[in-house]
């Protein structure tokens, strides 16, 4: 008798199975893992993800069904009624800790010097079965990835689990990663041999939240900023970006959708030794004003311009477009991100106020995301003297990791509030954390732009969707109609896209963000295997907004001021040269390799 493979959980119906010795009820489709789990019963799993990876590949949750001459994996074998189930027999646990013995034979184990360290279900998995010993020949591949890139793989600690490929084939839609090589050489590695570039890599960095051990993660740029801490002559300047409020503490058991944890979040850094640490909300209302402003510049010169006008605050998606859709490259706002126009403003308005000179400003960026350390390293995104608007940028499991190796108590930190002037933002700038945010942002103040008084605050939550797919709308703004989409992930942004070149649907303007659920699910947030968290760090996001005192990016003052002092107005020629790009003026295959780092800065 053999084991059958699970399909989709369309059936309906209960069944009755009895799983170590206990009576169990289960929905008639469902896997023997979902009815285990159903049940209270658990089964180590290491390769499944729900939705997404259920292929028994790593053979750890093997169970033994009674008359199946073979042990079967309960992540893809449907139960049946009747099935009598033992998960954890004799001969289920000698096979589970042979598999896991054969998986260690070629795995590099050195455990304490690895990005995932105590975060890695392989290394709990080892232990809670009760791997004390390789009894297998250890033969570990070389790692030969370049080690500047943003996105790096280790070839060495890689297990075959598949979810890298299914998540970039099934979420994002990009094949980037494929299995390579046949025999005992196989493994997984960019399609076709090629290169990230090659591949049309987003940077997304999907790949590394969804890998369960240390074979994908960031590159490690803390030693370059302990470096620029260490020199008196520079005053370091960090900015905080929205979603990085939304996860940084989860570490710490902290409630994040409270303001106390965001000024938890400024004590904490503090007591690292920055100079100043700002919020990069500041920007993204700075954002709103010129991305409005823009959008209502186009609408009154219709003509002029190709449509939708895309928002550009996404590098992943930037990055997509560009290489997937470029002919929808003229189509993106020439507002820098947020992150690019906060490194510009700190290296002009700011180091004037300080008066010193741009060059003694470091600006650290703590971004959810790995493909900002791309995006600051765009030739575009530098000043007249070749200096760099951001000069790092450390997602938020990096800055987790400073705080954990200077030993701060983040839970028991001193709660404190951001640096002015470039610490204030608005309800509207938290939310471009989360997916539709910026659209609903950019219209809260385009409305006022137009209208003269401010909308309801949530006269556009029709946009707010937590589903799979887009969502379009459309707003009456004076006389002019305004016609929205929204699409995170780059599987909805491909299938949005191909709407819009072959039907006769009209947008004035979209939100795409590449990582679903907007950057509160980005690449660079903390991992929990097999949970996918971007929605509810969103609505955490949506709970600061809506317990902000100040609702409307227009509104933020110390914006205001920045204009009155030193931009003068909207789209002005200063504000053209500081806060605004052509998305056409560097090449996509050019960047891929980025400027080198000594080896002591970018870690294991």
């Amino acid at each position: 008798m053999t084991a059958k493979s699970a399909g989709v959980n369309t059936g309906h119906g209960v069944l009755s199975l009895t799983v170590n010795g206990r009576s169990v009820e289960a929905k008639k489709g469902y896997t023997i893992l979902e009815a285990a789990v159903s049940a209270g019963i658990n089964i180590p799993t290491l390769c499944y993800f729900k939705e997404l990876n259920e292929i028994g590949a790593c053979r750890i949750c093997v169970v033994e069904v009674e008359g199946y001459d073979r042990l079967v994996a309960a992540c893809n074998t449907v139960a049946e009624d009747g099935m009598v189930i033992r998960t954890s027999s004799p001969r289920v646990r000698e096979a589970r800790r042979m598999n896991v013995q054969l998986i260690l034979s070629e795995h590099d184990s050195d455990c304490p010097v690895c990005p995932r360290n105590n975060n890695c279900s392989l290394q709990s998995i080892a232990n809670d079965i009760g791997v004390f010993s390789r009894p297998y020949a250890h033969h570990v591949p070389k790692n030969t990835w370049n080690r500047n890139l943003p996105l790096i793989r280790e070839e060495s600690k890689c297990i075959k689990c598949m979810r890298c490929i299914q998540v970039c084939d099934k979420v994002q839609s990009l094949d980037v990663w494929d299995v390579i090589g046949t025999g005992a050489r196989t493994t997984v590695g960019v399609a076709d041999g090629g290169t990230l570039d090659d591949a049309g890599c987003s940077l997304c960095g999907q790949c590394a939240t969804h890998c369960p051990v240390g074979a994908l993660h960031e590159r490690n740029d803390v030693g370059r900023v302990y470096s620029a801490l260490e020199d008196p002559s520079i005053v370091t300047v960090v900015q905080v970006a929205p979603a990085v409020r939304a996860g940084w503490g989860e570490p710490y058991g902290l409630n994040m959708g409270e303001q106390s944890s965001v000024r938890k979040m400024v004590g904490s850094l503090r007591q690292i030794g920055f100079d100043y640490i700002f919020d990069t909300d500041f920007a993204a209302d700075l954002t709103i004003m010129e991305e409005g402003s823009e959008l209502i510049e186009r609408l009154t010169h219709r003509d002029e311009y190709r449509w939708p006008m895309f928002t550009s605050c996404c590098p992943g998606w930037v990055r997509f477009v560009k290489h997937e859709y470029p002919q929808f490259t003229d189509n993106l706002s020439t507002a820098k991100s947020p992150q690019q126009m906060f490194g510009s403003v700190s290296k002009s308005y700011f180091a004037e106020k300080l008066g010193i000179s741009p060059s003694k400003v470091f600006c650290v960026s703590f971004m959810p995301c790995t493909a900002k350390k791309h995006e600051c390293a765009i030739p575009l995104f530098k000043d007249s003297a070749g200096r760099p608007d951001v000069d790092v940028v450390l997602t938020t499991r990096e800055m987790d990791r400073m705080l954990s190796e200077n030993f701060v108590d983040a839970r028991n930190a001193p709660e404190e509030e951001f640096d002015s002037p470039l610490g204030e933002g608005t309800g509207a700038a938290v939310i471009f954390g989360t997916q539709a945010g910026v659209m609903e942002a950019a219209l809260r103040s385009a409305f006022f732009l137009v209208v003269g008084e401010n909308p309801d605050v949530d006269a556009f939550s029709s946009i707010r969707v937590h589903d799979k797919g887009w969502v379009e709308s459309s707003f009456d703004i004076k006389d002019t109609t305004l016609s929205v989409a929204v699409a995170s992930g780059l599987q909805n942004t491909r299938s949005l896209l191909k709407h819009i070149e072959e039907s006769s649907c009209h947008y004035d303007f979209v939100e795409i963000m590449a990582c679903p659920g907007g950057c509160a699910g980005g690449g660079g947030q903390p991992i929990h295997d097999g949970k996918e968290l971007a929605f509810a760090r969103g609505a955490n996001l949506r709970l600061l907004d809506e317990s902000s005192c100040v609702r409307f990016s227009h509104e933020n003052a110390s914006v205001q001021k920045l204009y009155e002092e030193y931009i003068g107005k909207p789209l002005s020629e200063k504000a053209h040269h500081l806060l605004h790009t052509h998305h056409g003026g560097w090449d996509f295959g050019s960047l891929t390799y980025l400027n080198s780092y000594p080896e002591d800065s970018i870690g294991p």
